[in-house]
């Protein structure tokens, strides 16, 4: 990837840091963490998965739906470069997926089909415990990332892993597991707000995440706060319903 200027990655962790306030917006927060690590290495998209109480791994945020889609792919087949990094705790750097077939023979063909050519993946390290991982995938054969980029890549992972942190049930002393359960339970009420907004307007559903999230934006209320109202009472979102 073309070296990140020190200072463009000093302003994406100054506004990481200023999201890790008390009472913050997880799934938002993860969201943004794909995002910022999008543009940052100039991918053609970023998702992230957290294991859950089992130890299963969730599809929790993606820069975009190709994104999203990949990821099920990848958990419902149980095999490819998330998994890797769960299980091994070390990060999946530069494979290039149309030479992968042996490696994950059923998720580097849909991949490829889908339009990644590369991709990299960084465990989420909590301490000494791994809770999942960030897939980095690339429109370009082999990816082209260094020595360099990966320490900085795996901080914006590790930063997604300490904003876990800072949800108050953490600090009241409640399972970690708990709190990610949680997290993963709001997860499905934003993706049914998604198809709701999206079949309402006749939107991709990439669009209607964007509405979503700039209306609670603007109106100052969590992600999921506004997702649950599209689903439960659309009447009290005015522009989504």
């Amino acid at each position: 990837m073309t070296t990140v200027s020190a200072e463009r990655l000093a302003s994406t962790f100054v506004e990481f840091a200023d999201t890790l306030v008390e009472e913050f917006d997880l799934i938002e927060f993860l969201h943004m963490i794909t995002d910022r690590t999008a543009d940052l290495v100039g991918a053609a998209a970023v998702g992230l998965v957290l294991a859950d109480q089992d130890g299963r791994l969730e599809f929790m945020a993606g820069s975009n739906e190709n994104a999203r889609l990949i990821e099920l792919f990848q958990l419902q087949t149980r095999e490819g470069p998330c998994q890797e990094a769960y299980r091994t705790g070390k990060p999946v750097i530069n494979v290039n997926l149309s030479a992968a077939t042996t490696r994950w023979p059923r998720f580097a063909p849909e991949a490829t089909a889908t339009g990644f050519q590369s991709v990299h993946a960084f465990p989420l390290r909590l301490r000494s415990s791994v809770i999942g991982a960030m897939n980095v995938f690339g429109d370009t054969k082999g990816g082209d990332f260094d020595d360099h980029d990966v320490p900085i890549v795996q901080a914006l992972a590790d930063v997604a892993a300490i904003g876990l942190l800072q949800e108050r049930a953490i600090r009241r002393g409640e399972v970690l597991s708990e709190q990610l359960q949680g997290a993963l339970n709001s997860r499905i009420v934003i993706e049914q707000a998604k198809g709701a907004v999206a079949q309402i307007h006749h939107i991709s559903v990439d669009e209607a995440f964007t509405r979503i999230r700039t209306y609670a934006r603007n109106n100052n209320k969590k992600l999921t706060d506004v997702a649950h109202a599209v689903v439960t009472n659309r009447s009290s979102v005015p522009g989504l319903s």
